[in-house]
């Protein structure tokens, strides 16, 4: 009889492994001497007996009974994400805002109440403010930024959820994790798609749940539509028992795609930020740039409170074209090695006009709120060089001045 030479995971070393390590070890469960991970691309497994059946039908994350339910592939992904973040387990869904909604739906009832923060991705902020209300969900917004105001919302006894997004979409306000983490009574949840992993582990500030659309930097090749939720065991558990009767479960596929990307996180990250940094120093030093948002730069309102919970700045800048709607305009069909699409984390570095796509729904106040301007930018640093995405933005942006 051989031995697998190969663990399912980092085990017990874990917690001691850089997370460069950890990411290569990780999501490995099932995968057995495969060095790649294993795609289990099935809806439906066989099951050898009546009680075997049962017993699969009615225990929580079985991998090996119904895809709805859970799949060996989609188990690789959601241990790598529980390692990844120090967390007891994770669920996989079809997508962030699949994640956001089943987070939502599966902690809240009738006549709850939920803290927000005004700074939020606009589907995030849809959900709260026109979907949550059809269900007698009460939804307090708040600026996230403001110390205290999260804390000040609550309602004790009726505020089940206390949901925050740091880095936020698009203007990059940090929220302080640590504040949010030492509320007692409610979940508190943050969206943290912006820092992945490997900036930044809000778990470890006393935060119940983390979130992100791992569709972003965690898959990394816009190539996976993909969410995920991790956290304590018993919370994971909850959510699932929501999550298998929601009915939008992670695909295998995607899965697989993402535990690929995994691999590579941190060092894409690494790279991603230096380039980032680059540019947004660069983007300070121009008079047609107005309102540079970066947290690695000095110039944010929360850059102290970033580097105190964040490894680095951030893989995303933002920033106001002069010029309103025509400067925007001009400015990203402008660019020529960056690419005008609507998402961000990828290696290719894209520009996304907020106004026109991920805010658009937003009615003109509730843009003004979030800081979102005509000309506002919100830009996903890829892996090209630093010098030719500098010189790239700089020509485009003397032609949206040059009208």
């Amino acid at each position: 009889m051989t031995t697998d030479p190969r663990p399912d995971g980092p085990g017990e070393d874990a917690p001691t492994l850089h997370p460069d390590t950890r990411a290569i070890r990780t999501g490995r469960v099932g995968d057995g001497t495969s060095l790649a991970p294993v795609l289990w691309p099935t809806s439906t497994f066989v099951s050898p007996t009546v009680d075997d059946a049962r017993r699969m039908a009615t225990s929580v994350g079985a991998d090996r009974f119904y895809s709805r339910y859970g799949n060996p592939t989609v188990s690789g992904f959601e241990q790598a994400i529980a390692e990844l973040e120090g967390a007891e387990a994770a669920r996989a869904f079809a997508s962030g805002m699949g994640a956001v909604s089943g987070v939502v739906l599966a902690l809240c009832s009738s006549g709850d109440h939920i803290v927000a923060q005004r700074q939020l991705y606009a589907a995030t902020q849809l959900l709260f403010q026109a979907v949550c209300p059809r269900f007698g969900i009460d939804v307090t917004f708040v600026d996230g930024t403001d110390p205290g105001a999260f804390a000040d919302a609550v309602r004790p006894g009726k505020t089940t959820l206390v949901f925050a997004e740091t880095p936020a979409n698009p203007k990059l306000d940090v929220i302080d994790l640590d504040e949010v983490g030492a509320i007692a009574g409610p979940v508190t949840v943050v969206d943290a798609t912006f820092g992945t992993p490997v900036l930044q582990q809000p778990l470890r500030h006393g935060i119940d749940l983390v979130i992100h659309s791992a569709t972003k930097g965690i898959a990394g090749h816009n190539d996976a539509t993909l969410g995920v939720v991790a956290g304590s065991r018993e919370l994971i558990d909850w959510i699932w028992g929501f999550a298998v009767l929601q009915g939008a479960p992670a695909s295998p596929y995607d899965a697989r795609n993402a535990v690929n990307g995994i691999r590579t996180l941190p060092i894409r990250v690494r790279h991603q930020c230096e380039t980032a940094l680059t540019i947004a120093s660069a983007l300070e030093a121009r008079p047609d740039v107005v309102d540079v948002r970066y947290p690695g730069l000095a110039s944010h309102p929360q850059h102290e409170l970033a580097m105190r919970q964040m490894s680095a700045g951030g893989t995303l800048v933002t920033f106001d074209v002069a010029g309103g709607l025509e400067g925007g305009r001009r400015f990203v069909e402008s660019v020529r090695i960056a690419q005008h699409a609507t998402s961000l984390g990828g290696p290719e570095t894209l520009v996304t006009h907020p106004a026109s796509t991920t805010h658009v729904n937003l009615l003109p106040d509730e843009l003004a709120a979030n800081g979102i301007g005509p000309g506002t930018i919100r830009l996903s640093v890829g892996l090209e060089h630093a010098g030719d995405l500098v010189a790239d933005l700089a020509q485009a942006l003397d032609h949206a001045a040059a009208g």
